[in-house]
């Protein structure tokens, strides 16, 4: 997890929270007990806030050409690799190893956030998140996420929007 200020840790926000609010963006906390033996952490986010899974998105660390990428993809679906290549002009990706990913955005695996990341990531939105006044993304633990406009959430990470899901 990222080292957090001193102004983190009293008002118990994480990297995410905190950027929100300094970039003055409109945006709700949602909170849920994790449950660890859960298979999909997306899923069980959807489930637990009672929200479709078209518009929880989870954000997975990619390999592309030897640089790390950001993927934001709805929970209901997977990430399209070789879409997400062509979306920031590679040829070739994978997914990124674990440590890697853990140790580069600052944040633990299901509970990576597209925002405040240690060091900022290419981000690459999903198109579909268009489609939706509002998304949810995690929040930076397992177990909260942050519910946004997803022209913010672009916005804030300087994200490519590009269809880069699969169904």
């Amino acid at each position: 997890m990222a080292k957090k200020s001193k102004k983190q840790q009293q008002s118990g926000g994480t990297p995410a929270t905190v950027a929100l609010t300094a970039a003055g963006v409109e945006f709700t906390v949602h909170s849920y007990d994790h449950d660890p033996s859960h298979p999909s952490y997306g899923e069980e986010a959807a489930e637990a806030m009672g929200v479709s899974p078209d518009r929880v998105f989870k954000t997975l660390v990619a390999d592309v050409d030897g640089a790390l990428v950001v993927g934001v993809v709805p929970v209901a679906g997977s990430l399209d690799l070789k879409a997400l290549a062509t979306a920031v002009g590679g040829k070739r990706a994978a997914m990124a190893d674990p440590v890697l990913a853990e140790r580069t955005t600052g944040y633990v695996r299901g509970g990576i956030s597209p925002l405040g990341q240690r060091r900022k990531l290419r981000t690459v939105l999903d198109e579909s998140a268009s489609s939706h006044t509002t998304i949810c993304v995690s929040a930076g633990r397992r177990g909260l996420e942050v519910e946004l406009a997803p022209e913010d959430l672009a916005k804030l990470t300087e994200a490519t929007l590009a269809p880069i899901a699969r169904a």
